[in-house]
């Protein structure tokens, strides 16, 4: 048969003084052992009071007194971090507030650093030296109580005239750090040119784009007489089947006629060469054409450098020779 366990008197005494069933976990001392020692109270014991037996019977009260504060901290903090009220985002304009704040931060650096205070409560350093230095010299309201806080703020008067300056015609021509430095030179208003760009910015004042020299229309090349200018080009057209053809042409810039024109299966040197030849048969012993080609592969090779070696054309790379594109035998196409 099993044995009946016995236990010492002050610790069935400890239990009942504590309510806590649990009190001595290494003993594991049955549950419901316990249960009934507290709901049956304490005996008549005959004997000396041990110091130890109270001090552990207010441990175990502190110890639950803690996990009560600190479930309660959690929960603070949980709510704070939910809520949109946080201080370093929000202003307290209240000056009674900011002294009961700085009250309780003061109470609480006996007993916690001042960086973990300012950490529960959301507060930066600089703010709370901030706070702390003007209770002493002015009120903490956010109020001007303190004369020239912020002697660089612009007035409305200086705003005023930077908005005049900006959209004005007469300095449309101006860079904003230019505009910027012209305002100090006439003594109008001295501002940095970072805060000239960024009260454009969120006031939406609109420059003026006026342009000062309009851009002048560009005529290109035009031919005086008949074969003066020869365009050359090759364009590519797909056909019904799938199939691809290239049509070259030479077109006279005078008269806008195709002087020749051939169309193969594929872009090849000698069919330049072929144009230029059937365009050239036709000029006899009058002075040599101007022709005007692109940088092509089929354009610029040896075989139609051979033409233009017996001097009968004169050859001209648009866009390397002269400004202006083959931009005639294009819009042909």
């Amino acid at each position: 048969m099993p044995t009946r366990r016995t236990y010492d008197h002050r610790i069935r005494a400890a239990i009942i003084a504590s309510g806590e069933p649990n009190l001595f976990p290494t003993l594991a001392i049955p549950r419901s052992t316990a249960s009934a020692w507290i709901r049956r109270g304490a005996r008549d014991i005959v004997g000396v009071d041990d110091d130890c037996i109270a001090l552990l019977i207010r441990v175990q009260r502190l110890e639950r007194q803690i996990q009560i504060l600190v479930q309660v901290v959690r929960l603070l903090l949980a709510l704070r971090r939910a809520s949109s009220h946080q201080l370093d985002l929000t202003r307290l304009p209240d000056g009674n507030e900011k002294h009961r704040l700085l009250r309780a931060i003061d109470r609480a650096r006996a007993h916690l650093p001042l960086r973990h205070s300012l950490h529960l409560l959301g507060l930066t350093p600089a703010r709370y030296h901030a706070w702390v230095k003007r209770q002493t010299v002015c009120s903490l309201d956010d109020l001007p109580s303190c004369p020239r806080t912020r002697p660089g703020r612009l007035s409305f008067e200086e705003v005023r005239k930077m908005g005049d300056m900006v959209q004005a015609l007469d300095y449309r021509h101006m860079s904003i750090r230019a505009l910027a430095l012209h305002a100090q030179r006439v003594g109008r208003v001295f501002v940095h040119p970072v805060t000239w760009g960024r009260l454009i910015r969120e006031r939406g004042w609109r420059r003026s784009r006026v342009r000062v020299y309009p851009a002048k229309p560009k005529v290109g090349i035009r031919a005086e007489r008949a074969n003066e200018y020869w365009h050359v080009d090759a364009s590519i057209i797909r056909l019904v089947d799938g199939t691809r053809v290239y049509l070259h042409a030479v077109i006279d810039n005078f008269s806008r006629r195709i002087l020749a024109w051939r169309v193969e299966e594929r872009l090849h040197p000698l069919t330049t060469f072929g144009v230029l030849s059937d365009a050239a048969s036709e000029l006899g012993d009058a002075t040599p054409a101007d022709v005007l080609m692109d940088a092509g592969s089929e354009n610029v090779n040896g075989t139609v450098d051979e033409i233009f070696g017996s001097g009968r054309l004169r050859r001209i790379l648009a866009q390397v020779d002269v400004t202006f594109s083959n931009s005639l035998i294009e819009a042909w196409w």
